[in-house]
């Protein structure tokens, strides 16, 4: 062959490889990812309610979309704050920071709030939407709205350029000085929304239906209810009631309606938190036909959410996501257990906490040898512990020994064994909640059935390790519906967005994406 045919032949395949490339580009991204997370939501209970919902909303996502029935959070007792920042960044507390809403500061041994000053300073990674925003230098859009401040900045991330969220004092929206304040925020709150009709509100069943159905109670302990919001905690049992959620669509709407997102081929953010917890944190014994009404009040609001953003972009220009905060307060009881002979008693961490420093000072001479506690976690004062020149690991270790000694103790966990990360699933599961940096030195494990008491900050709840099951789904564009029953932690819900957005994971981020997505 001359060198001329050669010339030939490799221009003919480079036109070749053109026209193949040309016919099999890569499929588009989503313009828009919306990520919906309904803190406290449930497995059974959105199956128990099925027969009341509609089909555009909870039935529309099961049935057409990609469903993990069995989501669990790779760390011990999430809480709304450490279950959001997991969402957001794909790693555990010990990477990111956010062990709870609030941990005791070391500095002047108060409890200290995870986003204080409404900012997301204590979240020690990127998150997904960070990583968006860098991709594309920072023209990505990002907002994230929620009932709750610390939901709403952790979703949002660093780089946000709005978290909303409703205020305690007077349930308007509002946001921090770290974000931008856009127009459209004013001009919702002066309009006719739930703060300036709070006095005006009544939460009611949203119709005969939830008042017939008989999941929890039977028929002769069925009651109605009618709540009103006018107390001095009117806004704060907003927020935990089932109207709120329709509030989070209406600010949403809002948002939507004043914002481009989604309408440029630069891939946007939206996070939307919602509330299916029950009633003002009381248990479901309290208020069991208001979780019936939540529920159903809820699925309505997925259905607008799915409708508004669909006309707005079109469903194949959006991907959704849908899970749960892992956890419930309805759980989180004080019932008298006694009354019915099952073990149960009262660990009071503050006393111990006492006992403690009476033998550590027995053993190693007078002082305060623990600087307070939150929670079940105990603070040791390490400065003071070695100007005596002790071994901190031996102190942390004697202590662990005498606390095992006390009712109501199931395990006690030190700092080093914690750190050391070496043990069985329980234990790895402790040690990703734990961070080194904002966790006590010492975390006591109470008996399941025993009340943790803590005199200093007040706190009081029932141990309970029950197992709840919650969904992890995808919904939207290129997603092929299936049921998937193998378990899967929500660690894995980042990097696999990361993958479809073809973007860098955050930078914490050690799980894989799931398989099966394109």
């Amino acid at each position: 062959m001359t060198t001329r045919q050669h010339h030939l032949l490799a221009t003919l395949v480079l036109l070749m490889s053109a026209v193949g490339a040309e016919a099999q580009k890569a499929p588009e991204v989503p313009r828009l990812v919306v990520s919906v997370v309904i803190d406290q939501l449930r497995t059974d209970y959105l199956d128990a309610f099925a027969p009341l919902y509609g089909d555009e909303g909870f039935r529309r996502l099961l049935r057409e979309g990609r469903v993990y029935q069995r989501a669990e959070y790779p760390f011990a007792q999430p809480d709304r704050a450490s279950a959001v920042a997991c969402l957001a960044s794909g790693a555990t507390p010990y990477e990111n920071g956010i062990v709870g809403e609030r941990w005791l500061s070391r500095q002047n041994l108060q409890p200290q709030y995870c986003v204080g000053e409404g900012t997301p300073a204590s979240l020690a990674v990127s998150t997904l939407s960070d990583e968006l925003k860098l991709s594309n230098d920072g023209r990505a859009l990002v907002y994230s709205v929620a009932p709750y401040c610390d939901a709403a900045v952790l979703a949002g991330g660093h780089a946000a350029d709005g978290a909303f969220w409703l205020s305690d004092d007077d349930g308007q929206w509002v946001t921090s000085s770290y974000y931008d304040y856009p127009a459209w925020l004013t001009s919702y709150n002066r309009g006719e929304h739930a703060a300036n009709n709070i006095k005006k509100l009544l939460w009611e069943p949203i119709n005969d239906q939830v008042g017939e159905f008989s999941y929890f109670v039977s028929e002769s302990m069925k009651k109605p209810f009618r709540h009103n919001f006018r107390g001095d905690r009117r806004f704060r049992e907003f927020k935990a009631s089932a109207l709120v959620n329709e509030e989070v669509t209406d600010f949403v709407s809002h948002c939507l309606e004043n914002t481009v997102m989604g309408e440029d081929a630069v891939t946007d953010y939206l996070s939307v938190t919602y509330y299916a917890g029950s009633f003002d944190h009381h248990t479901v014994a309290d208020y069991p036909i208001e979780l019936q009404d939540t529920y159903v009040r809820l699925d309505y609001q997925i259905e607008r959410l799915l409708r508004m953003v669909e006309q707005k972009l079109g469903r194949e220009r959006v991907l959704f996501v849908l899970t749960s905060t892992g956890y419930c307060d309805a759980e989180r009881s004080d019932g008298d257990l006694n009354r019915y002979r099952i073990p149960t008693g009262e660990f009071n961490i503050t006393r111990a906490q006492g006992l403690l420093n009476m033998y550590l000072s027995a053993l190693y001479g007078q002082a305060q040898y623990i600087e307070g506690s939150i929670g079940n976690q105990l603070y040791f004062d390490s400065k003071g512990i070695e100007q005596r020149a002790l071994n901190l690991s031996e102190v942390l270790e004697r202590s662990a020994e005498f606390l095992m000694r006390l009712s109501g103790v199931r395990d006690v966990y030190t700092l080093t064994r914690l750190t050391q990360g070496v043990g069985t699933a329980s234990v790895r599961a402790l040690r990703n909640a734990y961070n080194p940096r904002q966790s006590g030195d010492i975390v006591v494990q109470v008996s399941p059935g025993w009340t943790l008491v803590n005199e200093q900050t007040g706190e009081r709840r029932q141990q309970r390790d029950s197992y709840m099951t919650f969904p992890l789904v995808f919904f939207g564009k290129d997603i092929e519906p299936q049921i998937i029953v193998e378990p899967v932690t929500v660690d894995h819900l980042a990097p696999t967005l990361a993958r479809c957005l073809r973007i860098r994971a955050p930078s914490a981020c050690s799980a894989a994406p799931l398989t099966g997505m394109k």
